[in-house]
């Protein structure tokens, strides 16, 4: 068990290992962090801020534009109206009914005069006016026209709605046109004697417009209409309206409405602003690229500049820790395993500055200190080995006169096979224990040896039993001498020999995941919980007056033969008496 400094180095040694490194870099988090936030949020408030001041500035100009255009086709259209109530236009469709050659003549000409006059008011959007007298079958136009009207084809388009596409005869496919009649205050109806006006303006007027537009903006604006061509500014992509086109037919876009769309990998801010009066939706297409581009070129840059100055703060970082805080940690892993007992520990720079010598100096200390323990130590198992052989010289005669006293008694009844079968297994039992020329012995004569006292202690004592399975890796194993006999023993005096009923003694032994182990089971009374708990913690402690030794002294000479993870153990035995284990690390496992 770690005693409670051990504990407390432990910890310390852990927060000693982050503590420096961990502060450096918790420091330059807290250096850069706030920074990054604040910036990161700046960043976003003002990309915010620009980007709906973008959409809001393309929706007003789109809406601006919008207005122009419906403001010139209003235009047309009242000049319609109030042109079919002129005096002129009126005398127009019934000429042929009252009028002679001059009348006709004169009357045609203040029409058309008024038609070129209205026409030419503005060179930005000019428009085309046809006078068509359903009356007369007579035609009246600004512009040159082959020709009056099929009346199924004034049906059609007598819907009070512009129309875009081919007009009958002329052959021009981009021409808005809206025809207007009135005949009894009623629009649209045709009488076979009505008064029709059309009006007409060609996709160059809005086209001049959008390149207007595009001139003062950002955007790649053009009029579309689902299911026709769309109309581009003379400068368009073909390829990104081409792609926008299809993208808008099948995700329709609301009349007034913006949408953020990706395309061919960008992103591209879509407006869009429903015609009054052509039934079609003037778009404008801004790359936010283009427009948020700087601004997100200085957040990468900001974003770059943080990252190189963490990279510079983390390597300086590490080259503090490798150079002062591993060192100190590796001195601080030094002194908390001399305080732990291990005085061979050593401690080596990898380059000559101020740790080398530190290093150095504590080096000589370990060894002198580690020089000092060890004869400390082997001056205190001199000492135990001297107490336990002058115990073993008090017991042994004691013992040897009991064995005596039963050869008396049985050679005085006669039994001569009592007599011999003691004095064999006495002689071998004392050939062997005072055979002091060596410490280590194998196991297997110290299982002879057993074999030689259990024997003795069976003719004495009837009731006694005993059986031995131990084996042969075990056997084969050296181990110190009279190791196991003294155990054995316990168990024969303070086990079985006190109980009044027959008694047995098991000793099993096996190898397995690098360790020996021993194990002595007896029947006889055993201890209660507590006590073996006492027994397992004194034997980790110094010795005391009241303690006896010999267990104690078995212990710590298992642990100065085997090292640290060898020893004894205490429990209680199934059999329900006491339990010794004896346990040493091996290396032939």
């Amino acid at each position: 068990m770690q005693s409670v400094s051990e504990k407390m180095g432990s910890r310390w040694n852990i927060r000693g290992h982050i503590s420096l490194f961990a502060k450096m870099n918790s420091l330059i988090l807290i250096l850069i962090l706030p920074i990054v936030l604040a910036y990161t949020y700046s960043n976003d408030v003002t990309f915010h801020v620009v980007s709906g001041e973008l959409q809001s500035s393309s929706a007003r100009q789109l809406t601006f534009l919008s207005g122009q255009i419906d403001s010139r086709v209003s235009q047309m259209m009242d000049f319609s109206l109030t042109f079919s109530k002129d005096p002129n236009v009126q005398d127009f469709n019934g000429l042929n009914l009252w009028g002679d050659a001059y009348d006709r003549m004169q009357t045609r000409y203040a029409v058309q005069e008024k038609m070129v006059l209205q026409s030419g008011v503005t060179d930005i959007w000019p428009s085309r006016y046809t006078l068509h007298s359903q009356q007369n079958h007579e035609v009246i136009s600004n512009y040159s026209r082959g020709g009056g009207y099929d009346e199924d084809y004034l049906k059609r388009n007598m819907s009070t709605r512009w129309s875009y596409g081919d007009e009958e005869n002329s052959g021009a496919p981009s021409y808005f046109y809206w025809f207007y009649t009135d005949s009894l205050g009623e629009q649209g109806l045709l009488t076979g004697s009505s008064l029709v006006v059309e009006a007409s303006f060609s996709s160059d007027n809005i086209r001049n417009m959008l390149d207007t537009y595009k001139a003062d903006g950002k955007g790649d604006p053009f009029y579309y209409r689902k299911g026709d061509l769309p109309i581009l500014n003379r400068t368009a992509d073909p390829q990104l309206s081409k792609a926008l086109v299809g993208y808008l037919d099948t995700n329709p876009i609301d009349r007034t409405a913006q949408r953020i769309v990706k395309l061919e990998g960008q992103d591209y801010l879509v407006s869009s602003v429903g015609s009054a009066y052509l039934e079609g939706q003037l778009i404008d297409v801004v790359p936010l690229g283009q427009v948020l581009g700087p601004i997100a070129f200085s957040r990468n840059l900001f974003y770059l500049s943080i990252a190189l100055l963490f990279v510079l703060g983390i390597s300086a970082s590490l080259l503090l820790y490798r150079n002062v805080q591993r060192p100190i940690r590796k001195l601080m892993n030094g002194l908390l395993r001399v305080q732990r007992g291990d005085y061979s520990v050593r401690l080596h720079a990898r380059s000559r500055n101020e740790f080398s010598f530190v290093f150095e100096r504590f080096n000589e200390m370990s060894r002198r200190t580690e020089e000092l323990i060890e004869n400390v130590f082997n001056e205190k198992i001199r000492a135990r080995e001297a107490t336990l052989k002058q115990l073993q010289a008090q017991i042994n005669p004691h013992f040897l006169y009991n064995c005596l006293g039963y050869i008396i008694n049985m050679a005085q009844m006669k039994e001569e096979d009592a007599v011999v079968s003691m004095a064999f297994n006495l002689s071998a039992y004392y050939r062997y224990t005072t055979r002091m020329e060596k410490e280590m012995a194998p196991l297997e004569e110290e299982v002879r040896l057993l074999v030689n006292y259990l024997d003795i202690q069976k003719l004495r004592n009837g009731r006694i039993d005993y059986r031995i399975d131990i084996s042969d890796e075990v056997r084969s194993q050296e181990i110190p001498r009279l190791m196991i006999q003294p155990i054995v023993e316990n168990a024969v005096i303070h086990g079985v020999a006190k109980s009044y009923a027959s008694g047995e003694i098991l000793i099993r032994g096996e190898c397995s995941d690098g360790f020996c182990v021993i194990i002595i089971d007896d029947d006889g009374p055993g201890l209660t919980p507590e006590q073996y708990e006492a027994l397992n913690h004194k034997m980790n402690e110094e010795l005391q007056e009241e303690m006896g030794c010999g267990l104690w002294n078995t212990h710590q000479r298992l642990i100065h033969q085997f090292g640290s993870r060898s020893g004894l153990r205490f429990g209680p035995s199934p059999a329900g008496g006491f339990r010794t284990e004896i346990f040493w690390e091996s290396e032939f496992f």
